[in-house]
């Protein structure tokens, strides 16, 4: 079945995606408690950044758990809900309105791909193995899963990585942009750079996100005003002050997010 759990410590909130035996491939309850804990946690004022990773490091996750698909997908109906469950826990961890970073060990294939690709910032392993296999499952693939492929790496990378269903070691991910860095210890670098955005002014990240999303969204005149109004809120906050402070004494701020 799976589970999804985490820890917040020091404003970071780690995600762990598990399914043991499986290479932490996603249950339809993982893609549930997924898109549950991120609604929970995107309330949460403590939590300024998340990392995303799998249990161990043989894998960040494989996949959908296919062994469950003659059970969970078996009608049109079936299909149609999972369909859903997916894309909500997808669409949140996209939209979630604080820097999120994936840590990828191992293998991150299919549905551990989408959910890679719906985060800020990827940092692999150097076992790190990527591939998008729909094509070798006879599997339609969502417009919104295609459109977050095409933003992160183009349309000739996602084209060739989708068409080909090939397999991409952690030199070849960085090449086309599928992550920022392969790391000897991606863990470890994922949580020092979650460290290092937490310590920022939280209204600013916030800013910053929102105007990230409303970019690759489309700008609207009324997403704009949205954005306006973050950075608005930005220089009316106690962080302002408090940032300018801090620089002009040579010290480290102390941003409380208000």
């Amino acid at each position: 079945m799976g589970t999804v759990t985490y820890t917040l410590e020091a404003h970071v909130a780690t995600i762990v995606l598990s399914n043991e035996g499986r290479f932490n491939a996603m249950s339809l309850a993982m893609w549930q408690q997924l898109a549950a804990l991120l609604g929970e946690l995107k309330n949460n004022a403590a939590v300024r950044a998340v990392v995303l990773r799998g249990d161990g490091d043989r894998a960040f996750v494989s996949g959908a758990d296919i062994s469950e698909f003659g059970e969970q997908r078996n009608s049109p109906a079936s299909v149609v809900a999972y369909d859903r469950a997916v894309d909500e826990a997808q669409t949140a961890l996209a939209g979630f309105p604080r820097p999120v970073i994936a840590a990828i060990s191992g293998i991150c294939y299919g549905g551990g791909l989408g959910l890679a690709l719906a985060c800020d910032l990827r940092y692999a392993s150097k076992t790190a193995k990527f591939r998008m296999p729909a094509a070798r499952l006879g599997l339609g693939y969502a417009l919104k899963g295609v459109k977050r492929m095409v933003d992160v790496l183009g349309v000739a990378n996602a084209s060739e990585l989708f068409y080909t269903a090939r397999v991409c070691d952690a030199q070849d991910a960085l090449k086309i942009g599928l992550v920022s860095s392969v790391q000897d210890d991606c863990f470890l670098h994922a949580a020092e750079t979650a460290a290092q955005i937490s310590a920022n002014a939280p209204l600013t990240i916030a800013a910053a996100k929102l105007a990230f999303l409303t970019v690759l969204a489309g700008s609207s005149e009324s997403d704009a005003e949205k954005v306006a109004q973050a950075v608005k809120t930005c220089f009316e906050s106690q962080d302002y002050t408090e940032g300018r402070q801090a620089f002009a004494e040579k010290r480290p701020a102390r941003f409380v997010g208000r």
